[in-house]
């Protein structure tokens, strides 16, 4: 009988621990910090309009499907901030009408000869997203850290 409690309480301790592992930031403070869904969507969506205005940058992103962006951002953000929405990390091609190759995030990027000048660009444009609607600075950064080990898989150059 006994036996059979350990195992019971391993099991769960397992599930528990998978179910962790697969939400990488459960506590929701940023998330809330942002606004929840509807904040995320402000910051998103003032977001795009500076980087499609930034001189900097603007051109990498001519071919790409923008409201695929913009949605898949909005999912981003907010599991990294620790809400209940889950970034799918996938891109379908403008191309192929939003039903061809699904690409990660490495691959969206290999060809696109993106520099550490031009990921600090994309930075600079999301803090002042996140000034303009409010965000304390102390979640705004909390967000910029978690986001930031994506440069690795973006900075090709």
């Amino acid at each position: 009988m006994i036996q059979r409690y350990r195992t019971v309480a391993i099991g769960l301790l397992l599930a528990s621990s998978l179910a962790a592992a697969q939400t990488p930031y459960p506590e929701d403070s940023t998330y809330r910090g942002l606004g929840g869904k509807e904040g995320i969507k402000k910051i998103v969506d003032t977001f795009l309009t500076l980087v499609l205005a930034d001189p900097r940058i603007k051109d990498n992103f001519a071919d790409f499907d923008i409201p695929q962006i913009n949605q898949r951002l909005q999912e981003q953000f907010c599991e990294f901030a620790g809400g209940p929405c889950k970034y799918t990390g996938k891109y379908r091609d403008k191309t192929m009408d939003g039903v061809g190759t699904v690409r990660d995030m490495k691959t969206v990027h290999q060809d696109l000869k993106i520099t550490n000048a031009m990921f600090n660009a994309l930075t600079e444009d999301l803090q002042i997203a996140m000034e303009q609607h409010h965000v304390p600075s102390g979640v705004a950064l909390k967000l910029v850290a978690r986001l930031a080990p994506m440069q690795r898989d973006i900075v090709t150059q």
